[in-house]
């Protein structure tokens, strides 16, 4: 099973950003796919996770109204839409995926991480 983030890089506050997480070796057509993120000398976050079927999302509260996950099953294919970026969301962003539905912890498998850097 792997998960390759992509879409990374530095973006000025108030831009956006569109990371994309391709996942191989299963379908994850059963599977929660999510996002977390860790800054230097931060603990990890959870930002994002969605279901299945798409109907159902969890977003952490510092990311509330400014990023959208979507996911491409045909794809298998989890996107993380970041708009109005602001310097705390600097950080590495990493995909994970679980089954069951969207929640904050209990994921099985991660991606590499994948860079965003946001300067004021």
């Amino acid at each position: 099973v792997q998960l390759q983030a992509s879409g990374g890089g530095l973006v000025q506050a108030g831009g956006s950003l569109r990371l994309s997480c391709a996942a191989s070796g299963r379908t994850f057509s059963n599977y929660v796919l999510g996002w977390f993120r860790q800054a230097p000398g931060k603990e990890r976050e959870f930002v994002a996770a969605i279901s299945w079927s798409g109907g159902n999302t969890l977003y952490g509260d510092s990311v509330k109204g400014r990023f959208t996950i979507s996911r491409d099953n045909a794809k298998n294919t989890v996107y993380l839409q970041m708009n109005s970026l602001k310097p705390e969301d600097t950080a590495v962003y990493y995909c994970t995926a679980k089954l069951g539905m969207p929640a904050m912890n209990a994921y099985d498998y991660w991606g590499q991480g994948t860079q965003v850097t946001v300067s004021s």
